[in-house]
């Protein structure tokens, strides 16, 4: 059986440097959503995307004002799409 590591790790980011991750996590949000409405990327790609997506969003939702999160929500369970 694999065990997850857990680490926890502390920053300190100036403000500036907060707005600069708030900014790269919201364009790879956007660019992965565009990712899954396109029909040419295999099921096992999207599978591994919406893996990489829940982690990314997860680490959005830390520093993105709420308002801003309901943008970026899946709303389709990921069977829906891959089969529709």
């Amino acid at each position: 059986m694999r065990r997850r590591s857990i680490w926890l790790l502390g920053f300190l980011f100036s403000a500036k440097e907060v707005q600069e991750l708030e900014y790269l996590l919201r364009r790879e949000l956007e660019e992965m959503l565009l990712d899954f409405g396109d029909k040419r990327i295999d099921y096992l790609v999207k599978r591994a995307m919406e893996e990489r997506y829940s982690i990314i969003f997860r680490m959005y939702a830390r520093i993105a004002p709420p308002n801003e999160l309901s943008k970026y929500v899946r709303r389709r369970s990921s069977q829906q799409e891959y089969f529709t």
